[in-house]
């Protein structure tokens, strides 16, 4: 029985998909903790 392995040119495309992924993380990190500032700019404005 043969054993099935990757091929050397499929690991690119997945280093590819790696650093998508982590931008796309990161810019989600980004855009939380700003909306999470604004929340509490919000609040803080209504307070005052």
């Amino acid at each position: 029985m043969t054993t099935h392995r990757t091929s050397e040119s499929s690991a690119h495309p997945l280093r590819l998909t790696d650093r998508a992924v982590t931008a796309g993380l990161s810019l989600a990190v980004t855009a939380g903790v700003a909306w999470i500032g604004g929340m509490i700019y919000t609040l803080a404005g209504w307070s005052a």
